[in-house]
């Protein structure tokens, strides 16, 4: 007979026999350790970080680090300080763990050299990027270590614009900036920022320019900025904030002609005169008249064959009809009141187009307006606004400006407001027309008007109390 103690010792061996089938039956995968997270690490240069006394003979520098690199898109993403003559940028290549540049050029004496590789560095494995990674040397006998900052914002909306650059010029005569290469250039990231480093003490002339090859302004229609004055780089050179903008919009683009009138296969154009009421859903916002565009250019309008009249047909006055400069777009302006019923009528010779086509017969527009609570009121303070700016408020949707406001009082105030999201935006108004104005830099050097982005959307919902604050 089986003793108690032998009894427990069965039933233990055989649940431990079965815990240890059941784990031999779940195989866990090896997890093939942690993800390599770090950036590569610069180890080993020749000539040394940070070395003076160079020679100028120099034709390689070699860069090590401490695990394997690629180097992409070394001719647009490195930055070489200063530039070399005729723009001779060094080659490039990577390989294992190293980076070597090849220079063109022999180097100018007494010169600090400097190579800003942004993110163009990774490591093999995971991709981890480089950033900022910054190589120095003098072949002087000290190394040049002023810095110079600062930001650069579009003037007409007050974004950044991270395809634009930002360069030096030695040569303090106004035409260099046309015909000549800089000294020195840098890019500038997303927020507008931008930072030269290993700079020598001096005075130079700063511009914000588009990159291209030979970094010059010789396009008016091209993003530009300047400093009023010469910059002096020194122990603590100052902080600047440059505002581009395009002295000459560029033209449409010409609109392709054919050598026929209708293209073979094509479908042939509609030679009917129609019109299209700008309506939602039927229904008429009380903030703006009501707007019917035609599919053909009118060159014959008569405004009396068109008449505003309530769902009774009875005719109705304080409304005026009128066409604008391209002959395709009538607005019809009424002081609409809340949920009321309108008929308009269009004679059928109302207009024609050059052909002397007319509306294929009378037509009639039924419509009514909206409710006061499709709308939302909306109350901005501006604590600290300058109103001696002329500050002028731009509410901005997909970057068309739907309003802009000239704000006398450090408040904005309505009781009626279109639903939605919105960009706002603060115009400095110097000249109080209402409108952005663009700068000049040949012969009178003005300055543009300067917009300022707001930090924050206004999101106005129907029916809502819609109230903020904002400190510029």
């Amino acid at each position: 007979m089986k003793t108690s103690f032998q009894s427990a010792f069965i039933v233990l061996l055989g649940t431990c026999f079965l815990a240890g089938f059941y784990s031999c039956a779940n195989i866990i995968p090896p997890s093939g350790g942690y993800r390599d997270s770090l950036p590569p690490r610069l180890v080993l240069s020749s000539p040394k970080d940070s070395a003076v006394n160079v020679s100028r003979l120099t034709k390689n520098i070699v860069l090590t680090f401490d695990e394997f690199v690629t180097l992409q898109n070394p001719q647009q993403s490195v930055i070489m300080s200063p530039l070399p003559p005729q723009n001779r940028m060094p080659q490039f290549e990577y390989k294992l763990r190293n980076v070597t540049i090849r220079l063109k050029d022999t180097l100018e004496a007494g010169t600090t050299y400097s190579f800003q590789f942004g993110e163009s560095i990774k490591d093999v494995n995971e991709g981890n990027i480089a950033r900022n990674l910054n190589y120095a040397f003098s072949t002087g006998s000290f190394l040049d270590d002023r810095t110079y900052r600062g930001k650069v914002l579009q003037a007409e909306n007050g974004k950044p614009d991270s395809t634009l650059i930002v360069i030096l010029h030695s040569n303090l005569d106004d035409s260099a900036v046309k015909k000549t290469s800089p000294r020195y250039f840098t890019r500038i990231n997303g927020k507008g920022e931008f930072i030269f480093r290993n700079l020598p003490a001096g005075t130079f002339h700063v511009y914000v320019i588009p990159n291209n090859y030979l970094k010059r302004y010789d396009d008016s229609t091209q993003l530009f900025a300047f400093r009023n004055t010469p910059v002096t780089i020194g122990s603590a050179s100052p902080r600047d904030t440059f505002y581009v903008f395009q002295a000459v919009r560029p033209g449409p683009a010409p609109a392709y002609k054919s050598s026929s009138a209708i293209k073979p296969g094509t479908v042939q154009a509609d030679k009917r005169l129609r019109y299209n009421a700008d309506l939602e859903n039927g229904m008429q916002d009380l903030l703006t008249p009501l707007t019917l565009t035609f599919n053909h250019r009118l060159t014959v309008f008569d405004s009396t064959k068109i008449t505003l009249n309530d769902t009774s047909y009875r005719p109705l006055s304080g409304y005026t009809v009128k066409i604008d400069t391209g002959k395709n777009k009538l607005t019809i302006q009424y002081n609409w009141k809340e949920k009321q019923s309108f008929r308009l009528l269009l004679e059928k010779e109302m207009g024609a187009d050059s052909a002397g086509t007319q509306l294929a017969k009378k037509d009639t527009v039924r419509f009514s307006t909206k409710s006061e609570s499709d709308y939302g009121s909306v109350r901005i303070r501006f604590p600290g606004l300058d109103l001696s700016r002329n500050p002028v408020l731009q509410f901005v949707q997909n970057d068309k400006i739907l309003e802009a406001v000239p704000l006398t009082q450090n408040e904005f105030q309505r009781k009626r407001f279109r639903p939605g999201t919105y960009e706002m935006r603060i115009l400095y108004d110097t000249n109080k027309n209402g409108v952005w104005d663009t700068g000049s830099f040949t012969g009178t050097k003005k300055q543009p008007e300067i917009v300022f982005l707001i930090p924050r959307q206004l999101a106005v919902r129907a029916n809502w109390d819609n109230e903020v604050d904002i400190n510029l």
